[in-house]
């Protein structure tokens, strides 16, 4: 795999049980926000996001924003909007890493 991955980075997101579950809810977006009004192809909203933890905005965003430092998740602004999608490319090469470093 020719990712570059910032294994470090990937630990620290990793490492708070919020930043997992929302890994865990974008990767079955249909289950978790099916009520978003946006088509999922464009990925979850960080509105729904913050809906769904209970968390205040600030905190929802501190979180998105370690995700995204990590390269777990990847953006796409549309009009107001910032939806947010699982990388499953950064994923699969940090699996790959542990598993071979392990």
């Amino acid at each position: 795999m020719d990712i570059t991955m910032d294994i470090d980075l990937v630990h620290k997101a990793l490492a708070n049980p919020v930043r997992r579950e929302i890994l865990g809810w974008l990767k079955t977006p249909e289950l978790y926000f099916a009520e978003q009004e946006h088509p999922l192809d464009f990925g979850v909203c960080a509105g729904m996001i913050n809906k769904r933890s209970g968390l205040s905005q600030s905190t929802a965003s501190a979180h998105l924003a370690t995700l995204q430092a990590a390269d777990l998740i990847t953006p796409k602004r549309i009009g107001q909007w910032i939806f947010f999608k699982r990388n499953e490319a950064t994923i699969q090469a940090f699996l790959h890493a542990i598993n071979g470093d392990l």
